[in-house]
């Protein structure tokens, strides 16, 4: 008499996934958005070390004949 099939594996269905695995893209995602923006807002320039000059003062000499902005035409 001929034998029935053999049995080489059962097949089972996976486990249900846990919240972790089905959502730590997104909160990977958040937390990389959030540690970008605050290395964004905490770091300072390098020139910011260095005082910026302030506006110079007004000349206190008597003005000249000469007009500051000529126009187009040239006059010797």
């Amino acid at each position: 008499m001929a034998k029935g099939p053999a049995v080489i594996g059962v097949l089972t269905e996976p486990p249900k996934a846990t919240w972790w695995r089905i959502n730590r893209h997104k909160v990977l995602l958040i937390i990389g958005l959030l540690v970008g923006y605050w290395i964004g807002t905490n770091t300072t320039d390098a020139s910011s070390d260095h005082p910026q000059p302030g506006p110079t003062p007004p000349a206190t000499h008597a003005p000249s004949s000469q007009s500051l902005h000529p126009g187009p035409y040239l006059t010797a």
